[in-house]
């Protein structure tokens, strides 16, 4: 059975400094966030009540609008108490907490410097991203790339860099996989549709140097966790030739959390020890019972 469609569910979603009903909280057709991209997000999860690294995804979303131009009407503080009350006003303790940013109506065209800046959270329930994920996940290889960063502001979470992961995944999913791996301008090993990646060998983790995507905060994670475990962190160009020389694979990101890799295109993983580790330690730091390492 389909899920619930996102525009008709009950409940409030924050807007612009207020509540609205679910169903109400709508834009103009000639927004130009949706025209041309004009917009940054966040994707964040809630843990008993308590949303995971709440103030760096907010600090980043500010971050994000600066990259494309603009100034969010609201400040950290206050992204960070609308977030607080959404949650409270969703009933939820464990959910997805969606803040985004962008140009609004009143100029159409590439150049929109009058346009009122707008903000929207919403709240809802999402489950594990991938399903029976301890299993690993297959991925194939993506037909598109990450630009080099003279040609796009890749340091951004905006809307208009998931075009091509959007691509990639549709065609990986039609394909019969749940994602792809993308390959940078300069055919290097990057990410994953909507993740980050990482691969085991030698007792070492290996993963690309975030020069052209994000540095995501749950990558970050990962890699503190690994280190409290003593394990090497190797950040570094991995080339597609290289893919085969590895024994694990898992992914990072705040939907997908940490999700082991079984295959990549024809190079088959095994989810061992050190992702199961990985896998546990996350859900025992999101969820309260471990502290964040330094």
């Amino acid at each position: 059975m389909a899920s619930q469609a996102y525009h008709d569910r009950d409940g409030v979603i924050w807007m612009d400094g207020e509540f609205v009903d679910w169903r109400e909280a709508k834009v103009h057709v000639l927004t130009h966030g949706l025209h041309y991209a004009s917009a940054v997000f966040e994707g964040e999860r809630a843990y008993g009540g308590q949303i995971f690294e709440s103030r760096r995804h907010s600090e980043r979303l500010h971050h994000s609008a600066q990259e494309l131009g603009f100034e969010i009407p609201f400040t950290v503080d206050e992204i960070e108490a609308a977030k607080v009350e959404a949650l409270a006003k969703s009933g939820l303790d464990s959910a997805y907490v969606r803040a985004i940013a962008w140009r609004g109506s009143e100029m159409m065209g590439v150049s929109a410097q009058n346009n009122t800046i707008h903000l929207a959270i919403a709240v809802w329930h999402w489950g594990d991203y991938f399903a029976d994920k301890m299993k690993g996940i297959a991925m194939t290889h993506a037909q598109w790339r990450r630009p080099d960063p003279k040609t796009a502001p890749c340091k951004a979470k905006a809307a208009g860099l998931y075009m091509i992961c959007t691509l990639s995944k549709h065609a990986a999913e039609r394909e019969g996989y749940a994602d792809a791996l993308m390959l940078d301008w300069r055919g290097h090993v990057a990410e994953a549709t909507g993740a980050n990646i990482f691969f085991m060998r030698d007792g070492a983790l290996h993963t690309p140097t975030p020069d052209c995507f994000l540095n995501g905060i749950t990558r970050q994670t990962a890699i503190k966790l690994a280190k409290a475990r003593q394990i090497e962190i190797v950040e570094r160009t991995i080339l597609p030739e290289e893919l085969s020389t590895f024994s694990e694979c898992f992914i990072t990101g705040t939907a997908a959390e940490i999700t082991p890799v079984r295959q990549i295109g024809e190079v088959d993983y095994k989810p061992g020890d050190v992702t199961e580790a990985l896998v546990t330690d996350y859900s025992d730091l999101v969820n309260g019972k471990i502290m964040m390492p330094a």
